[in-house]
């Protein structure tokens, strides 16, 4: 009866190890699709080309935006780092438009919208993101953007004019 029970005893560890394998092997985790293209993506941004060109300081693009107080509205920078410099401009208390400036050094993608402009402000390729965006490119390398709700294409385009482009192409 001992040897019956031993041989019970074995043949239970065993399925018992088998279970235990099988759950192990069955646990691990596999890449699945958008982890892959994380990791496409990643490589990708990692071989692109990009620029020799430093990208520019924080606050150095605060002085091309529209003066305070042009036409009687307000400007307050709510966003500057390296690169990027935002600004909310304002009329009798409400916001009427959102300013940006963006350098697009190594960014070859962004530029790309730029190409077979039509429409130019002194010079300066025109694009139109959605219905509420008019951007242009300056020196093929920073973006300038206004944003608006209330603003129309050509109202938005006004704005950009009032940056100092000629200043910015100097950079």
């Amino acid at each position: 009866m001992h040897s019956i029970t031993h041989a019970v005893s074995k043949r239970l560890f065993g399925v018992a190890a088998l279970v235990v394998l099988l759950g192990v092997g069955a646990c691990q985790k596999k890449e699945d699709r958008w982890e892959q293209a994380a990791a496409s993506a990643q490589k990708a941004a990692e071989s692109a080309p990009t620029s020799s060109a430093p990208k520019a300081e924080t606050g150095s693009f605060n002085k091309f935006f529209p003066p305070d107080g042009t036409e009687g509205a307000s400007r307050v920078f709510t966003a500057d780092k390296e690169g990027y410099a935002e600004a909310k401009l304002s009329k009798d208390g409400k916001e009427i438009a959102l300013l940006a400036v963006t350098d697009l050094n190594g960014k070859d993608a962004d530029k790309k919208k730029f190409e077979g402009a039509a429409d130019k402000v002194d010079a300066h390729p025109v694009a139109t993101f959605g219905k509420n965006k008019t951007m242009i490119l300056v020196k093929d390398r920073y973006q300038v953007s206004v944003s608006s709700q209330s603003l129309d294409h050509d109202a938005r385009k006004g704005v950009i004019s009032k940056f100092d482009l000629r200043g910015l192409s100097a950079l």
